[in-house]
């Protein structure tokens, strides 16, 4: 569902050729979603069949292959609402992988395991910083709108939590308090 409304969503602006939408996703989009790039023509062509795009012409730029623009239709800008609509009103609770090797942690040496915290703490680290660098990167383009701090916010919080369960976690097991 999101890669339709992403692609439902850039078109909102302008009618774009697919590696336009890819490139605007991988420089604007690709800090908080993970669309890849084949999933880009495939969604785009099932869009066309059920008349949310349109293709409404082809370029040919020297010996490259044609391009062909799309334009989101009259139905499409009614989907796009639907699907946006449909996700603030989604809730679903996250599983993360960890907890369940968590459960399971006893079965491995406690230097192992604080050595995968260590890892993930740095993972963490790092991409926090990427994140910040990114975002005021971002921020400085006029083409970016504004609303796009809270995004940017939004992960950096979930990130920063993460970060701190996990020197929590290792704290913990310093302490010799979980095993």
């Amino acid at each position: 569902m999101s890669t339709r409304l992403v692609l439902l969503g850039l078109l909102q602006n302008k009618p774009l050729y697919g590696y336009e939408l890819k490139q605007i996703i991988e420089e604007h989009m690709g800090d908080w979603t993970n669309i890849a790039f084949g999933s880009i023509y495939f969604a785009l062509g099932k869009l066309s069949e059920e008349g949310f795009v349109k293709k409404i012409s082809e370029q040919k730029v020297g010996n490259r292959p044609s391009r062909s623009i799309y334009q989101i239709t009259d139905k499409g800008k009614n989907e796009f609402l639907s699907l946006l609509r449909e996700i603030w009103q989604k809730f679903e609770r996250k599983y993360y992988p960890l907890d369940i090797a968590l459960a399971f942690s006893k079965a491995l040496p406690v230097d192992e395991i604080k050595g995968y915290i260590n890892k993930r703490i740095e993972v963490f680290e790092g991409i926090l910083q990427h994140l910040e660098e990114h975002k005021n990167e971002q921020l400085q383009r006029k083409e970016v709108p504004r609303l796009a701090e809270a995004v940017f916010s939004h992960s950096r919080y979930h990130y920063i939590a993460e970060l701190n369960w996990l020197k929590s976690l290792l704290e913990d097991l310093e302490k010799g308090k979980l095993l």
